[in-house]
């Protein structure tokens, strides 16, 4: 039978507060000192430390005493109208009316304007080997777009893999709206660490351009000209004096050569995390490797609509999705420790 608990923000306190608890999870409110509210999500392989108000983004990952997580500057998620003011995130949603990096013919911030978001409403659902952390969010602008979205996160008894869902409706009665949608997952950098996926590598390629926030070396742009002439995917994580500034990998249309992609990171013998989703839904994936001593990221894969490189550029290469008037899509990963 299904539970469902609604969430408030009375229930939020400077105090860890236990909403819900049976023998597979725990379910526990607090407030940051930020004053951002938080909910950690426990079972018996780890947990997951949510923002339900938030974007609903994953702050933090940790199962098997392994953290997921990318190694970033913040310690608590922080308020700020952009997802570049709390950039310490395990994941969140790009998107949704634009994404990724802005050229200098697009019109909105980095990411877009979804990922902090304040959300409407979050409730918990419990079924017996399930716990589902929804929220939803009504995006609407006079003589704009109008939109709902509903995030989910769904966490399993005795599992370190959790699902990332998202529905996206046009509420529009008349007008089409764009939709650009990536999941963007900050999986933690693994040294020595190796990527495999059930794509050939010749699938790849280098991202050909700069975006602005990228600022080379003279080291960087070498390694960088020889890596797009070698056409080399970079699998093993080996090198990591060279991912600074950022390497980026584009896919091409995935649904040539799989219906459902699974991406591994190997930590070692014992431990790999896991990505896997339907192509139909994400036919690109975008590889994001950084080490520095600030930031160390491996993103290995990051499912997406379109490439992370801004509106302009999707609709240019037509992979800007036009939702109808009240036309629902939905969105579904898998991710986390597999083993």
């Amino acid at each position: 039978m299904m539970k469902k608990i609604n969430l408030n923000h009375a229930m939020f306190s400077h105090a860890e507060f236990v909403v819900y608890e049976d023998d597979h999870f725990k379910a526990t409110t607090f407030t940051y000192p930020s004053g951002v509210e938080g909910l950690r999500l426990d079972n018996s392989k780890g947990h997951l430390v949510v923002l339900p108000f938030k974007g609903l983004i994953i702050w933090d990952a940790i199962f098997e005493g392994i953290s997921l997580k990318m190694k970033d500057m913040f310690s608590q998620p922080l308020p700020g109208p952009g997802i570049a003011d709390t950039y310490g995130c395990f994941q969140f949603t790009s998107g949704l009316l634009g994404n990724g990096t802005p050229a200098p013919e697009d019109d909105y911030q980095l990411h877009g304007e979804f990922p902090t978001s304040k959300m409407d409403h979050a409730y918990l659902t419990i079924a017996d080997d399930t716990l589902t952390i929804h929220a939803d969010f009504e995006y609407v602008k006079g003589f704009g777009d109008h939109y709902l979205s509903e995030p989910a996160v769904m966490m399993r008894a005795d599992s370190g893999l959790f699902d990332i869902h998202l529905s996206v409706t046009n509420l529009s009665n008349y007008q089409p709206m764009p939709l650009q949608y990536m999941c963007h997952m900050n999986y933690a950098y693994a040294e020595n660490g190796h990527i495999e996926q059930n794509l050939p590598d010749e699938a790849f390629q280098l991202r050909q351009t700069v975006p602005a926030h990228v600022h080379p070396t003279p080291e960087w742009s070498a390694y960088n000209d020889a890596l797009k002439a070698s056409g080399k995917l970079i699998n093993d994580l080996d090198d990591p004096n060279h991912y600074d500034p950022e390497i980026v990998f584009f896919s091409q249309n995935l649904t040539q050569f799989t219906d459902q992609a699974e991406f591994r990171l190997h930590l070692n013998d014992q431990h790999n995390f896991l990505t896997t989703f339907k192509t139909a839904q994400f036919p690109i994936v975008t590889r994001w490797i950084l080490f520095n001593a600030d930031q160390q990221v491996a993103a290995f894969a990051l499912p997406g609509t379109s490439t992370p490189e801004g509106k302009a550029a999707a609709t240019k290469a037509g992979t800007l999705i036009m939702l109808k008037p009240q036309e629902k899509r939905s969105f579904s990963v898998t991710t986390g420790l597999e083993k």
